[in-house]
């Protein structure tokens, strides 16, 4: 009994040990899409390397999910998280979570986490993305892309164009890996 009580304090010593390490910008607690459920990026994902990603499933870049779930695929057994935001920011987002769900996950195939509607630009951006915008730019246009390390800093902003398929993109991923 004692080696259990001691292993859970050690346990939440280091856990809390590695939240206190986590920008407050990934410390807090966001909606997943179309759920009651809340995520805590750094809870979930500290320490791994993050892509984040702004959405929308009324754009000519959506095809870019099935690109970002095949680098998820690639990549998430060696650390990779990608994370995404549908954000109605430029006018192409679907007003109804239930259809934006639908979009990803059944029209793309999407397996990573995505979350609930946010503004991604200007004074109502979630804090998150302003975060993202002090260290690196706003996004311009849907599926910009924040590559994180994995201490939480922006080593990477991809405009809309990048593919994240490309053999540029991947050299990326590697390096944070």
């Amino acid at each position: 009994m004692k080696c259990i009580t001691v292993t859970l304090f050690l346990l939440t010593i280091f856990s809390q040990q590695l939240l206190a390490e986590c920008p407050d910008y990934l410390n807090s607690d966001i909606r997943l899409l179309h759920s009651d459920k809340m995520l805590n990026i750094c809870q979930e994902f500290g320490n791994n390397p993050i892509l984040i990603v702004n959405t929308a499933s009324k754009c000519g870049f959506t095809p870019q999910f099935k690109e970002l779930e095949s680098l998820y695929q690639k990549f998430r057994d060696r650390g990779l998280v990608v994370l995404g935001f549908p954000s109605d920011s430029f006018k192409q987002e679907i007003n109804n979570e239930e259809a934006v769900a639908e979009v990803c996950y059944i029209n793309y195939g999407v397996t990573f986490p995505m979350f609930s509607t946010i503004e991604v630009r200007g004074r109502n951006a979630h804090p998150l993305f302003r975060a993202l915008a002090a260290q690196s730019d706003e996004p311009s246009w849907n599926f910009n892309k924040y590559l994180l390390d994995k201490d939480g800093k922006v080593v990477q902003h991809f405009g809309s164009r990048a593919k994240p398929e490309s053999a540029e993109f991947k050299q990326f991923i590697e390096s944070a890996l």
